[in-house]
């Protein structure tokens, strides 16, 4: 019945994508579903498309680990992402009518930091999109009893989410999102509420977890944990500014007004209701502490699955397992549609810049098409690698070489393009240098190259002749 209930679910997300997929007419549809979004799926967007698999499995797993403490990274700083998208860049970016962050970059600093920092977004979606899809291998997996490998579940999972992006674009996306929303909320709240109430109410629950120091979420007093504490939390929090699923729901709002509130009450929300799956897993400890150790060595991740799967009742696990496939087809849609629209707007249409609306259409659905392999070739690769993990670190690459350029952009009149791109010389490279030597163990890889491409910034901008500094207007 659960394995039933999955697959007709999995159907419908199809249909109600295919449904809308007959509204789009061309790239601005397809992109951006025509700018006509109404603030109710807005913020459904902007929630589902940050509630992924590495919000029920992830986080609560890196809770296990190391406590709150552990989650500066998602969901703290991804939901302080959205906030500061919605007060500081939503307004302006919504003004230039643009249909990708990436325009933004050639109108401002020229070709040259435009392809860069495409090729940039390109890239890091790849370890997000992977995180899902071996996500879906593990849920069809365990729902088959092992009788679906892990890699059959990938592949049938991608071809889900394939066919109503492919087709449908933005609309599909948004509305498929919206509806997943809703899943996500109400099955990971009555989760929570059967757990609370097989283990004896909250109040038992939270004081399992208060002795095992589950809830500090400050670190210890200690500059060293104090520096990479900030670097995890700012990894997701600026450098998913620049990134062009983000840009896409702020675009696709039907007003500016909408384009504002939606990102800050999605992040708000998204805030919230990532804390029911970590409250579900802390339950475990009352549950089930004596199958937990053996759980944790082996991997963190299964704590919950095992949770809902042996020891709660049936109704339960299908709430859990339409939770969490609504979690990662909202995510993984999402986060395959952003880089095949940069990849043809930003990079394919420099190869090809004569192409018609219809032909740029079909160009964009056949690069979806490729990126979903590629990243079906990329979770193979990283098999093994925790999905929070994968996540995480698909934002370094974006914070260091993309966030200060569009900040300075937008805020700083004197930015240049010399400064932008002295900004992605040493972000970039300041940021290789501390991954690849010892460095990186005393401080954090990405604070380095945050704050090297600030100093690149100022220094490019202010060095940059006066009769030089004149930059490209939006069009």
């Amino acid at each position: 019945m659960l394995l039933l209930f999955v697959v007709l679910y999995l159907l419908a997300s199809i249909a109600v994508g295919l449904w809308f997929a007959r509204r789009v007419r061309g790239t601005a549809d397809y992109a951006l579903a025509g700018r006509a979004l109404p603030l109710s799926v807005v913020i459904g967007t902007t929630f589902a498309t940050w509630f992924g698999s590495e919000t029920v499995i992830g986080i609560p797993a890196k809770l296990l680990e190391g406590g709150m403490s552990e989650t500066a990274e998602d969901p703290w700083g991804a939901a302080l992402c959205l906030i500061l998208v919605g007060l500081f860049f939503a307004r302006p970016l919504y003004r230039l009518s643009l249909l990708t962050i990436n325009d933004y970059y050639r109108d401002r600093y020229g070709v040259g930091v435009e392809l860069f920092c495409s090729v940039v977004s390109i890239l890091s979606y790849l370890g997000w999109v992977a995180a899902q899809i071996s996500a879906l291998g593990i849920v069809f997996s365990l729902l088959s009893g092992s009788v679906v490998s892990p890699l059959a579940g990938t592949l049938i999972g991608a071809a889900v989410v394939l066919l109503y992006t492919l087709f449908g674009g933005m609309w599909s996306v948004a509305v498929t999102d919206f509806l997943q929303m809703i899943v996500i909320v109400v099955c990971l709240t009555a989760i929570a509420v059967i757990a609370a109430d097989l283990a004896g109410g909250p109040a038992v629950v939270l004081k399992e977890a208060h002795a095992r120091d589950l809830l500090n979420f400050l670190p210890p007093p200690d500059v060293k944990r104090w520096l990479f504490f900030l670097g995890a939390g700012v990894t997701i929090m600026l450098g998913s500014i620049p990134q062009q699923d983000i840009f896409q729901r702020v675009m696709s709002a039907k007003s500016e007004r909408i384009a504002v509130i939606g990102p800050l009450v999605g992040g708000a929300a998204y805030l919230v209701f990532s804390f029911l799956p970590m409250f579900i897993v802390a339950s475990a400890w009352v549950l089930m502490p004596e199958e937990l150790p053996a759980l944790l060595e082996h991997d963190p991740q299964h704590v919950l699955p095992t949770l809902v799967m042996e020891h709660m009742p049936p109704v339960a696990r299908v709430l859990f397992f339409g939770a969490l496939l609504s979690a990662i087809l909202s995510t993984a849609s999402s986060t395959v549609l952003a880089p095949s629209t940069v990849l043809v707007e930003n990079v394919l249409k420099h190869v090809w810049p004569a192409m018609s609306d219809r032909e740029e259409l079909r160009l964009m659905r056949a690069t979806v098409l490729v990126f979903t392999l590629l990243v079906l070739g990329y979770s193979l690769a990283m098999h093994g690698t925790s999905v929070y993990d994968l996540v995480a670190s698909s934002y370094q690459l974006p914070l260091v070489g993309a966030f200060v350029p569009l900040a300075a952009g937008l805020y700083w009149p004197r930015a240049t393009n010399r400064g932008a791109v002295t900004s992605i010389a040493l972000g970039v490279g300041g940021w290789l240098v501390f991954m690849t030597t010892p460095l990186g163990e005393h401080f954090p890889q990405q604070l380095a190259g945050l704050a090297l491409a600030a100093l690149g910034m100022w220094l490019g901008s202010v060095l940059t002749p006066a009769g030089a500094r004149a930059v490209t207007r939006p069009r």
